[in-house]
């Protein structure tokens, strides 16, 4: 899948959402425009991983009929043995788990693959790797977070550094963007964005999604 036209990446986290809502919160957020939705399921096993990924396949499915040619692409969170156990999924890492290379050479050359990066230093060496390795990157966090409560921002001078090496990957920027901040955010260089708690504690995810779509194109003119 191409993410030359993604921008909005979407997490489906189970430190917000229980797992009686999830159905309904993928659905969700792809009604909203979602490009990408991660299952992020840190505190659980990886059976009760592999039934969370379960339940929101078939709302993948039918959201791909619906939305070509640009259909929704869903994203495992560090869990390569689950990711290789279905095929349409993707896998995103941080700097401490798997390396990149091998996790491609694991999942062949058509999965998505994304990686995690916390400095300047980080992301050229995501930019350095080899062609085919790496289908995206994250920077951030740009703002404390709740999410990541144990990492220290990196700032929207980051965001400007990194727009600045004109990458030729697609990059996102992530942590602690919400409604009320993504008009620095894409000020700083950013043209796509992570959004966890501010859509996932939202009354309405979707329209919290479609709201934050329109930011990043009217932002981005």
């Amino acid at each position: 899948m191409s993410l030359e036209h993604a921008r909005f990446y979407a997490i489906l986290d189970t430190g917000y959402v229980s797992p009686e809502r999830w159905v309904a919160t993928c659905e969700a957020l792809l009604s909203g425009g979602a490009d990408l939705v991660q299952i992020r399921a840190k505190r659980e096993t990886p059976a009760q991983r592999e039934a969370l990924l379960t339940v929101v396949l078939p709302v993948f499915a039918r959201a791909r009929r619906d939305r070509p040619p640009h259909v929704p692409a869903l994203i495992v969170n560090d869990d390569l043995e689950l990711c290789l156990r279905h095929p349409d999924v993707g896998l995103h890492i941080g700097q401490d788990d798997t390396p990149p290379h091998v996790a491609r050479a694991a999942l062949g050359p058509n999965r998505l693959l994304g990686l995690s990066t916390h400095s300047l230093e980080q992301a050229s060496a995501a930019l350095a790797l080899a062609p085919g390795v790496l289908d995206y990157f994250a920077v951030g966090p740009v703002f404390a977070t709740r999410t990541k409560p144990d990492y220290r921002p990196v700032g929207l001078e980051l965001v400007s550094r990194v727009a600045a090496l004109r990458p030729h990957l697609p990059w996102f920027a992530i942590g602690g963007i919400h409604r009320g901040n993504t008009h620095e955010v894409v000020a700083a260089g950013a043209r796509r964005i992570v959004v966890v708690s501010d859509v996932l504690t939202a009354s309405d995810p979707a329209a919290a999604v479609r709201t934050l779509r329109t930011q990043i194109r009217e932002d981005s003119r």
